[in-house]
């Protein structure tokens, strides 16, 4: 990592921080609590009235940085400067369709908030613009890297771009199901996000490596306020934003399936809620204490510390491990 990235991730964690002691009285005085569910944990029920909505902080220090960074490559390497403003655009798009959300269930007091079929809508149509971007604007190729085999197979268009797709889904929900802890999904995303970048590093690609190191310097920034006891949780606007974040990267460096190794615990944490609902359908009764994961192991006696504590090693385990097959 040279100075640049240093002095950007560093200027990324000031910049979260700063935005987070100006916006979170803000929320406060707008009453954007959380609501907790009365049959989740109940050492959740006293977090009842945090302040949420959090992820406006990560959105705006990152637009932040990227201008920064956009302006000081602007006459020296213009056309990187350029490559970085789609990463950040599909990850802030993602991040607002959870502001919607988040306005909806805390502002206007809906506590459905934006329904399934208009979130599932707004998610497929930045998941479609950005792999047609990927593939007609910047002709990235269809090629996909194979982990553990070392090697890139070719997938035709008709089979890419629904797949592509199914992988943003699928990611940007799964670590939007990883929120529900003090500190595990911004944790659990730095550490996957910091394993994309080293990738970026490895390969050379220099706006992963860039991208990337802002969002981990936004990301540690704001674990100051979300660790146990949280200041502020970051809603659906935090946790897609993330997800938007680390499938951008994955699908750039043409490594979607090192997601299934680096990327293990929101995997897990899906599986159990698909589990959780087909099982409790077919017996009437549930196969975990409660759904997501991290919620099982709370009833089970865990505290949240721990729970952020073991996830995170064994995210930083299987990232190692990542490195180590690509």
């Amino acid at each position: 990592m040279n100075y640049f990235q240093i002095k950007i991730l560093l200027l990324s964690f000031v910049a979260t921080v700063a935005l987070g002691i100006l916006v979170i009285p803000i929320l406060k005085r707008l009453k954007v609590g959380q609501i907790e569910r009365e049959d989740g944990p109940q050492s959740h029920l006293s977090k009842q009235g945090t302040p949420t909505m959090g992820g406006v902080i990560l959105a705006g220090a990152i637009t932040a940085l990227i201008i920064f960074v956009f302006l000081s490559y602007a006459k020296t390497e213009i056309e990187l400067a350029k490559k970085l403003i789609p990463l950040a655009l599909i990850s802030l798009g993602f991040g607002l369709v959870g502001f919607i959300d988040d306005i909806k269930k805390l502002v206007f007091k809906n506590t459905k908030g934006l329904k399934p079929a208009y979130k599932m809508i707004g998610l497929l149509a930045i998941a479609v613009l950005y792999v047609v971007y990927l593939i007609k604007i910047i002709d990235l190729g269809t090629d996909t890297y194979i982990p553990i085999f070392k090697v890139t197979i070719p997938l035709p268009i008709w089979l890419y771009m629904p797949f592509a797709i199914f992988v943003i889904l699928g990611t940007t929900n799964a670590i939007n199901l990883t929120d529900g802890v003090d500190g595990l999904c911004p944790t659990i995303s730095a550490i996957i996000i910091t394993c994309l970048t080293v990738i970026g590093i490895i390969y050379d690609v220099k706006e992963v490596v860039i991208f990337g190191t802002i969002v981990i310097g936004a990301c540690l920034g704001f674990l100051l306020f979300n660790m146990h006891p949280a200041k502020v949780f970051m809603g659906d606007t935090g946790s897609l934003l993330l997800g938007g974040v680390i499938v951008a990267l994955a699908l750039y460096l043409k490594m979607p399936f090192i997601l299934i190794i680096i990327a293990l615990i929101p995997v897990l944490e899906t599986v159990s809620v698909i589990m959780q609902v087909l099982y409790f359908k077919r017996t009437g009764n549930r196969f975990f204490k409660m759904a997501p994961l991290h919620h099982h192991f709370e009833l089970s006696g865990w505290g949240e510390n721990k729970v952020v504590s073991i996830f995170s090693i064994l995210t930083l385990i299987l990232c190692i491990i990542g490195l180590l097959v690509i």
